[in-house]
């Protein structure tokens, strides 16, 4: 187990995606953030059935900075409730774990 960790945030526009993954990246909380546009989420709100396009950022970070992260996400954010889900990176290559540790703060 490593104290790397993926990080999904789903955005409601291209600009909001550039906007938080920028800044994320800019603070020094995410190594880097992925933007995968075309996701079509479906789900319930407020009991109603909804459909909409979305952008997926995949951030990678570290553990410990998760709760910055999260802030920021939920400060840069347009929705009332972000998704914001942290998974753990089990194992991977040592050489792109360590660039995640240089560079995040």
């Amino acid at each position: 187990m490593t104290d790397k960790i993926v990080v999904l945030c789903t955005c409601g526009s291209a600009e909001e995606a550039e906007r938080i993954s920028g800044g994320l990246v800019e603070a020094k909380l995410a190594a880097c953030a992925n933007i995968v546009p075309g996701l079509t989420s479906v789900y319930r709100w407020k009991g109603a059935l909804e459909r909409s396009s979305e952008w997926l950022l995949i951030i990678k970070s570290r553990r410990a900075l998760f709760p910055r992260l999260r802030a920021e996400i939920e400060k840069l954010h347009s929705y009332e409730v972000p998704e914001i889900i942290a998974l753990d990176i089990i194992d991977g290559a040592a050489a792109y774990l360590g660039w995640i540790d240089r560079e995040t703060a």
